[in-house]
This record gives structure tokens, C-alpha cells and sequence, in this order.
């Protein structure tokens, strides 16, 4: 085995020496969130740890498989531990208010994450943007720790790198992602199950969503952007919970001539959501969604951003707008777009 690098000698240092434990994950949370944190929350209980696991808001139906037992639950206050630990959250922010308040009173901190955004908020930050997943590093921890990787690790952690990776279609899939894959596939993990439960079990108020979408959405900058705007009376008319719209975006994503994606989501009143997708090098939506105070990758990342609906979007479309005309050398600047670019704009 590799030498293991000292931040993480160091995390497995303080989690060796902690009785208390908890997991935590950012808001809104996806595969790689649940199955980072159940993955660690797995193997800390088998160590003996006292483990406590929450995420401000539920898991989605399609990870539930993952959690029979319901360890991940909402935040609580008052209680106390010797080591919080925070699984693919960039900032503490997102891991919400209520996770904040209930981890108050801890010893340490530590940031395990892989997103290029992340502000390095722990006591200890193992931050690796070059990882597809943050499950992937879940992974390289416990085998450094030498911690058996149980059926149910190995399912936690196979859904949180495939899901992060899109199935192994990203551009930043590594590697080392598939030989990690093949190891957890050996340890046990379910594929058959974890494709049906992820991929094959939609329900059917989130298929209403998606006709919602394929009905409206839009295109423009020479169909080269794609985009869908979703209301909470979208959501409601559907009867879809707000998870439901967790892999949306790879729908407009997958149009042939679009090289980015972006979804706008009516979070809250005054308050939008925006995902974003690139899948060319062109265009790093990781920078465009920091213009807007949010943060992620360069091919998936997204904000929240204050606003009314339209002024939102035509901030952002905009925003995507020059990043695709910065990188398109050699073209001259009046033949940049055509009448398709004053579309829905």
C-alpha cells in the first residue's frame, strides 16, 4: 500500500482517539453525499465509535436502500462530540442551519470533500479536487485505516462514485475510479440493485416533472445552451417532493448540439436555484456558478441566488452566454450568434 498521505494519517489519528462521533452532509443531498456519509458512519460503528448521523433534510426515496435502519436523521440540539465529521460539503453553509446549530459543541472538525470550491473550513481539511467523488476518498481513508469494507460499505460507496461520476460518463472519471469500482464490486457490492434503486425505479410523480420540462424547455446561443425553469407549482401539480428533480438537467445535458445545461429551480420566495452542466471543456460552469456566489466543478456546480425568476435567468444566461463566446477563438465577433441567440433570452 501506498504511503498514507499525513492529512489523512491525521484524520484517522483523531478518529481512532473519539467516542463521539458525527456524520454530516451538505443540504439537498445527492449519492455522493448519503453514501460518503453512511459509508463512514458504517465503519466508525463497527469500530466501536458512537455515531451519529444527519443531514438537514431527507434522504431521497431512490437512496433510502442505502439506510434501512434510518441512521441518517434531522439535526438536534444539545448534544456533544469529540469529532464532527463533513462529507462533500464545500462551505459550511450548506450543511444548513440546523446542522450547524446541533454541532456546535465539538472537539474537532473535519472536511473531507473534492469540490474545487471548497473554503477549507475544518480543523482538518482533506480537500482533493481532482476526485471524481468524494466517495472515492471514503474509500482510500478506510482502506489507510485498514477498517473492513463490509456489502453495505461497499454499496454506500459504489452509489456515491457512480451517481458523482455519472455512471462513469464524466470527463472527470480517473482511472484509479474504475479500479476502485472493481474493488467494491469484489467486497460485495449489489450492482444489480444499486442500478435498479438509482436508475430504474423513478416514481411516477417525478416522470409528471419531467414532462413539465421536455414541454418548456429552451434553447438558445445557437442551441448551444440549453435551459428549464421549475416552479414550486410545478412541483406541486406533479406531486413530487423537491428531490425529484435531482438528475433533470442530464436530460437537457444530453441534447445533441447543447454544451451546457442549466435547470432554474424556485427555491423559496425571492430565491432561485440554479444547476448548471457543461460537458465540454469550453465552458467551466464551475467558475459561472462563482460569479452568482455558489461554487462546484468545471463540467456541475450551481448557486442559490437571490432574485425574481426572470431577472435571475437572464442574469445567468448571460453569464453562460460569454463564457461560450471567450472560448470560441477565431470567430469574428459579429458573426458570433445567430437569430436563434435572442431566443427566450
Amino acid at each position: 500500500m501506498k504511503a498514507i498521505p499525513r492529512v489523512v494519517a491525521r484524520i484517522l489519528e483523531v478518529l481512532r482517539d473519539a467516542r463521539r462521533v458525527c456524520v454530516v452532509g451538505h443540504l439537498r443531498p445527492d449519492g455522493d453525499c448519503i453514501g460518503s456519509q453512511l459509508a463512514l458512519a458504517l465503519a466508525l460503528e463497527a469500530q466501536g465509535k458512537h455515531v451519529t448521523c444527519w443531514n438537514e433534510d431527507a434522504v431521497p426515496e431512490k437512496y433510502r436502500f442505502l439506510d434501512p435502519d434510518g441512521r441518517i436523521q434531522k439535526p438536534r440540539p444539545g448534544e456533544v462530540f469529540d469529532c464532527v465529521v463533513a462529507t462533500d460539503a464545500a462551505s459550511l453553509e450548506r450543511l444548513g442551519a440546523g446542522v450547524l446549530a446541533g454541532i456546535a459543541e465539538r472537539r474537532c472538525l473535519i472536511n473531507i470533500d473534492h469540490h474545487i470550491s471548497n473554503t477549507r473550513y475544518g480543523d482538518i481539511n482533506w480537500v482533493v479536487p481532482r476526485q471524481p467523488s468524494t466517495g472515492e476518498l471514503i474509500h482510500r481513508l478506510l482502506r489507510a485505516a485498514r477498517w473492513p469494507i463490509t456489502p453495505a460499505i461497499a454499496d454506500c460507496l459504489f452509489t456515491a462514485i457512480s451517481t458523482d461520476t455519472g455512471s462513469f460518463q464524466y470527463p472527470t472519471t480517473l482511472p484509479s475510479t474504475y479500479h476502485v469500482a472493481g474493488e467494491l464490486v469484489a467486497s460485495g457490492a449489489n450492482l444489480a440493485r444499486i442500478c435498479h434503486e438509482v436508475y430504474q425505479s423513478f416514481p411516477l410523480t417525478r416522470v409528471r416533472l419531467l414532462k413539465r420540462v421536455y414541454s418548456r424547455f429552451r434553447l438558445t446561443a445557437d442551441d448551444q445552451i440549453a435551459y428549464c425553469w421549475i416552479s414550486r407549482a410545478d412541483i406541486a401539480r406533479s406531486g413530487a417532493d423537491p428531490a425529484d428533480t435531482e438528475g433533470i438537467i442530464d436530460h437537457l445535458r444530453a441534447i445533441e448540439p447543447v454544451v451546457v445545461a442549466c435547470l432554474f429551480e424556485e427555491y423559496e420566495p425571492g430565491v432561485v436555484r440554479v444547476s448548471l452542466r457543461s460537458k465540454s471543456d469550453r465552458v467551466d460552469v464551475g467558475a459561472v456558478a462563482a460569479q452568482f456566489g455558489g461554487g462546484g466543478h468545471p463540467a456541475a456546480a450551481g448557486a442559490r441566488i437571490p432574485g425574481t425568476p426572470l431577472s435571475v435567468r437572464r442574469r445567468v444566461l448571460a453569464a453562460l452566454k460569454k463564457a461560450l463566446l471567450n472560448h470560441q477563438p477565431g470567430q469574428p465577433a459579429g458573426k458570433k450568434r445567430s437569430a436563434r441567440l435572442a431566443r427566450a433570452a
